[in-house]
This record gives structure tokens, sequence and C-alpha cells, in this order.
């Protein structure tokens, strides 16, 4: 499918960029840091238990216009927070600018902060968190809890209590209007009588043939809210299987959103994350035209495909981490903090494994016994 691809011009000076962002929100009872609250709209102080709610806004999630986020001087608005980069998983991790060392919430490796700043496209859109720490623990436990031939000490050591990070990781959403073109063919079945022998006597048998016919045609599709990661710090299985999340639970970015919790910056720049967004809307494009061909099967010949109003949002989703090493190999949890949906990674018991093997052995060896003495 040919895909029109935005030129990009060369740099021109860039806009100005507002002072390093800081979510750090001072209680005015006590002066202690405050923290949103999932679930809530509100921030809560954890030293006084004073609460104050989150500012309303009416304003509108912004679509931006994909060329102006390809441009180096296109009027994005952008900011910068003071990262960590890992040196292990290359995660970039905001961290409070008072910790001086640290371990990577994507996994657990010990590291001694070297604070830089990191300038990006500002979020403009965040699904803020649902499900508190005590919460995500619980779903992850029980996630555990279901696994076969974990090793028992893995979940010993999961359920010590290690506290959780509140991640909001980082990603694009895309829209686009797409009309579609298409040239191939539809095949529709029909049988045919033969006979043929079996048993040394003829018989006669239905034998299915194929009866194909050219056609073309064209499909349009708008696509809202083509969701793809922008962060390389965790396999993009473990975010794919927090899916579904629901988008129309979006709000207008604000930095309160964020107390209390960390937010990834994105790796996957906004280029890298519309060829992905491409791909996706190319395999359901395809879909389309299987389904507005017909018949009992379909053959694409040529596709060609124009996009128009693409726009594109940088939002942030919620999700709690834990990781934990064990036996000198780092596993990694992550809990959709919207849903409570679980994925992660985990080892294998050998000796489970080896007894679930021998008492299946067992079980064949005593069928096999009772079916010989039955004969």
């Amino acid at each position: 499918m040919k895909v029109p691809i935005v030129p990009r011009r060369e740099p021109e000076r860039p806009p100005e960029v507002p002072a390093t962002q800081e979510h750090r929100f001072p209680c005015d009872a006590c002066g202690g840091d405050m923290r949103f609250d999932p679930g809530q709209d509100r921030l809560v102080c954890d030293h006084c238990g004073n609460t104050a709610p989150l500012p309303s806004s009416r304003a509108p999630i912004r679509e931006i216009a994909i060329d102006e986020g390809l441009r180096a001087s296109g009027n994005v608005e952008q900011e910068e927070t003071r990262v960590l980069s890992c040196p292990n998983c290359g995660a970039t991790v905001e961290f409070d600018p008072a910790i001086h060392a640290a371990e990577c919430p994507f996994c657990a490796t010990p590291v001694v902060t070297d604070t830089g700043v990191n300038r990006h496209i500002k979020p403009a859109a965040v699904i803020p968190f649902v499900l508190r720490e005590p919460q995500a623990y619980d779903a992850m436990n029980d996630w555990l809890g279901r696994l076969w031939f974990a090793p028992n000490g893995l979940q010993q050591y999961a359920r010590k209590g290690r506290k959780m990070s509140g991640i909001y990781v980082p990603f694009w959403t895309y829209d686009a209007q797409t009309d579609s073109s298409y040239t191939g063919q539809r095949g529709d079945i029909y049988y045919v009588t033969q006979t043929v022998m079996r048993d040394g006597k003829p018989v006669q048998v239905q034998v299915p043939r194929t009866r194909w016919t050219p056609v073309r045609g064209r499909v349009a599709r708008f696509f809202d809210d083509v969701v793809i990661l922008a962060s390389r710090s965790l396999p993009k299985s473990h975010t794919d299987a927090l899916q579904p999340w629901d988008m129309a639970a979006l709000s207008p970015y604000a930095p309160q959103y964020l107390a209390g919790f960390r937010a990834e910056a994105y790796q996957v720049d906004l280029e890298a994350g519309l060829v992905e967004a491409r791909a996706h809307m190319e395999a359901v494009i395809a879909r389309d035209v299987r389904m507005d061909i017909g018949g009992d099967q379909q053959q694409i010949t040529t596709l060609d495909t124009r996009l128009s109003d693409v726009t594109f949002k940088h939002v942030l989703l919620p999700v709690w981490v834990a990781a934990y090493k064990y036996r000198g190999q780092s596993y990694r949890f992550v809990v959709n903090g919207q849903t409570g949906r679980v994925q992660g990674e985990r080892p294998y018991s050998k000796w489970k494994i080896a007894l679930a093997v021998l008492a299946a052995l067992i079980v064949a060896a005593i069928v096999g016994l009772i079916a010989a003495q039955a004969r």
C-alpha cells in the first residue's frame, strides 16, 4: 500500500521551551508534598491527611496536525524534565532532583543518578491512575498464584511487600482519514460431481472448485486513536497484553496527575510511531477490502491508500511496575493502573516440571497396565 510521506524541512530555530517541569505540590497545611490520589480527583498529603481538589478543566484535548509535529520548527508545545537513564534497560524516567541513588523501576538495576534534562513534546492528555498500589499488588499476586511451574521461592519473594512503582508510560495516538482503491479477484466455491473408485467400486463425490472473478472498488475508514507504545523499556508484548485502554477516560494533561508518580520519557519518536501506526492501518484496510470483495476467497492485487487529516497526541497511560531479582535474574511484572490487567515475566521450576512429567508417565503406565489386563 502506498502512503504519502510528509516531507521534513530543514531545521529552524525551535520554539522556546518552558523551565524544567517539577511535579511537586506542597501541602498548604503542613508544607509536605502532596500526591495524586488514584481513583479520586484530588491531591492528598500523607503527612497530615489534607486534601485538595484538582483544578477543573473543560479544555478539549488538542489533536495536532502531523506535519506540525514532524517539523523542527512546528508550533508544538515542548517541556523539559529531569530524567535518569538506566544503563541496563535504557529506560528514561523522571526522578526527583533530591534523589541521589535509586533502583530502575523497570529492571531493578541499582543505579546512581546522574540527572540530565530531557526535552520533548509535552503530553496532551493522561489517563489518571485508578488502582492504588495495594490493589495493584493484589492483582499481581493473584496472577502469580495462577502460574503453573513457577518456583515457590519467586512467589514468596514477590509477596514480601516490596514496593511497586507507579509510572506513566508514554504513548502516541494517531487519527487519520483513509481512502483506498483496490483491484483483485473474488473467489466463489462451487462443486462438480466426479466418479472415483473406492474399494474397487465407483463412487460419486462432490469436488470443490473456485470460480475467480476480477473486481475493483474503493473503501474508506476513519482511524481514531491508533495507540502506539512510545517506550522501549518494557517488552511490547507486555504492554500490548495490558490492553484494552479506555481512551474515553483521557483527561487534559495536568501536572497534578503526576504528583507522587514517575513519568517515562518517550524513546520512540513521532515519525517512528507513525510508521507503526500505518502498518496497523494497512492491516485493517486489507481486512476491509476482503470484506468488500466478498465471496469465499479473496485476492488483493493492488491497494493504493491516500491518508488525509493525519493528527497525533502524546499521551501518558498508568502502569504499576514491579521488578524483582531472583537468583541473579530480573523479572518484571506490569499492572494496568486503570483496569488491573497483569502481564509479566516468570521463571520455570525445573523440579515442578520434572515432577509433572514423572506423574504423567506414571498415569500413562497405569492406564496401559489396566488396558493390558482388560485384553
